[in-house]
């Protein structure tokens, strides 16, 4: 790729009024006049904050990142971007994700950056970050976090989310002390990093990687070791490369191919639900068409391959030792675009075929699959005429088909209110059914959808029951748990409509979820639904609920969809006081 104007120069190169301003206050930072030489200036969007946990790492990453800049003749400017922590942000930082899209698209568009890398981590930093750099379309390279060590409690090795929502519905159940829960707490999350299961970071890690924005190798090392220091450092050096050829941009790395890459290689992995609602938001915003069909052709002829909890038993870190998503995708090489280009230059053949897998028992071999079908299923029928989710790796078998008569909760509260209440009438059979926690009901679709089993029923040793919301749930969260109902309750959806005691039938195997309720009586139904009052009138609630679309389109602004390429000679203009 031959070498293009440099953007930077617009504010840098001139000896003119405007020239002289912006190198004089970057001068007041110290830099001296040899950074205004003509190298390109790498922008380096960091999402570090302390009350992300899972970024809390990235100060240190974004200086290997500077590392490598400065060491290939770029000028690093390391900037902040909203952070959003899935652990402590109320209701959902799924509310603030395309207000973190807004934010890194116009700190790219408005600043001088001739190149930048994306600082990851937790789960909706990723998707956020590939939006925003994917409507700008400047130069772009991302860097993710990495998950965490293993957690160790006593002689067990803990997976952060899998296996907290494991041992609380064991200590519901009274088989667990107040004081073993407490130990396991403290031994569980003991390093820096995203969760360490198959969860929604790692997924979207691997889905960076899958399409071709990251360096080979970045989903799986894990954030403590020095190795995602190293890639760190790369990154920085590449940002370099990229900025002095113009590219490739993100919307020469994410086509078409790339994201049937992106979800051939989630179907292997047993990834995380919430990975089809951010592809989908992706692909709109470069104008990639991506239906919920597409990711249901995929994974009917995708191999699932991973042993990874919540799907499997093992860790990232098992992953990561026995080859990571190289290993994986050399495996699904035949069934890959392996000619589509990737950040570093080289396709994604070239890529990952020399890569070798060292454990088969975590990553198996397409000739000895976990399942000969991928581990995600997109639903469809009168409940979900706009398509619903379902993990089907991380279901019951036996509940894949399955006939239950509803237990309604009208909302969140009411679950938590009535889910123990020994007076509502719930067995085994039951299909728990939990309506406004959709994109506008909750609002922002909260990680509500793995509705807890009654406790009563997990002392009798009832593990799983089928769930159905308009939710999402946590990618660490297992269970026969159908998810992203569309449309949802909030704006008159079919499940709006379900009341206790109707028969739903979930056959998993063809797709279909039904309500078993006649059409004359769903239309008398209708007619008397009224919509709830909306949560937000004001700021970015109000905007959130006016512009937010349905989980089958991706939850993005409807404002949002498609590009406005940051162009070499953009500026704003004078910028001086």
């Amino acid at each position: 790729m031959t070498a293009q104007p440099l953007r930077s120069r617009n504010w840098f190169g001139g000896q003119t009024l405007d020239g002289f301003a912006h190198r004089s206050w970057l001068k007041a930072e110290g830099f001296s006049d040899v950074v205004f030489d003509g190298r390109p200036v790498i922008g380096i969007a960091n999402s570090w904050s302390e009350l992300t946990t899972c970024n809390a790492h990235l100060r240190q990453v974004a200086d290997a990142v500077k590392r490598g800049v400065w060491s290939a003749g770029g000028f690093p400017l390391e900037f902040p971007t909203i952070s959003l922590g899935e652990v402590l942000m109320k209701p959902t930082t799924m509310l603030f994700r395309n207000l973190m899209a807004m934010d890194v698209e116009e700190c790219i568009r408005a600043y001088p950056l001739d190149a930048v890398v994306l600082l990851s981590g937790c789960d909706k930093t990723t998707p956020a970050m590939l939006m925003g750099a994917a409507s700008a379309d400047v130069p772009a390279i991302m860097v993710t976090g990495g998950p965490m060590l293993r957690g160790v409690w006593r002689r067990e090795e803990l997976g952060s989310g899998t296996d907290l929502w494991r041992l609380w519905a064991e200590r519901r159940a009274d088989r667990m002390t107040d004081e073993e829960f407490c130990e396991a707490e403290s031994c569980m999350s003991r390093s820096s990093g995203h969760c360490m299961v198959m969860g929604t970071a790692s997924t979207m890690a691997s889905m960076a990687e899958a399409l071709g924005m990251t360096l080979p190798d970045n989903a799986a090392i894990p954030a403590p070791d020095a190795r995602r220091l190293t890639l760190a450092e790369l990154s920085g050096r590449r940002a370099v490369e990229i900025a002095k050829a113009g590219g490739p941009r993100p919307s020469e790395i994410m086509t078409a191919p790339a994201f049937d890459n992106a979800i051939r290689a989630l179907m292997a992995i047993g990834g995380s639900t919430n990975a089809v609602i951010h592809l989908v938001a992706i692909a709109q915003r470069l104008g990639v068409p991506l239906p919920l069909t597409r990711f249901d052709e995929l994974s009917r002829t995708t191999p699932f391959l991973v042993n990874v909890r919540p799907s499997g038993k093992y860790l990232m870190e098992d992953f990561f030792y026995a080859g990571g998503l190289p290993a994986v995708l050399r495996q699904l090489l035949a069934l890959l675009h392996g000619d589509a280009p990737t950040v570093n230059g080289r396709c994604l053949a070239d890529n990952v075929r020399s890569s070798e897998c060292y454990n088969q028992d975590v990553i198996r071999p397409v000739e000895l699959p976990l399942a000969g079908e991928g581990g995600l299923a997109i639903l469809t029928g009168n409940l979900c005429p706009d398509g619903a989710v379902l993990k089907v790796s991380a279901a019951s078998p036996r509940l894949l088909t399955h006939r239950g008569r509803a237990v309604v909760f009208e909302d969140h509260a009411d679950m938590h209110r009535r889910i123990d209440d020994a007076s509502v009438a719930i067995d085994e059979t039951s299909v728990l059914v939990l309506k406004h926690v959709g994109p506008r009901g909750a609002p922002g679709m909260p990680e509500w959808g793995a509705a807890p089993i009654p406790a009563r029923l997990l002392k009798r040793g009832v593990q799983d029951m089928v769930r159905i919301s308009d939710a999402r749930m946590s990618g660490t969260s297992y269970g026969t748990v159908v998810l992203h109902v569309a449309p949802e309750s909030a704006v008159g959806g079919p499940l709006a409509l379900v009341k206790d005691g109707d028969e739903i039938e979930l056959n998993a195997p063809a797709r279909t979820l039904t309500l078993r309720v006649a059409d004359e009586e769903l239309a008398r139904r209708r007619a008397a639904w009224r919509p709830r009052p909306p949560h937000f009138t004001r700021g970015y609630g109000r905007l959130f609920l006016d512009h937010v679309l349905q989980a089958n389109e991706g939850c993005d602004f409807d404002f949002l969809r498609g590009q406005t390429p940051v162009r070499a000679e953009d500026t704003a203009g004078p910028s001086h006081v």
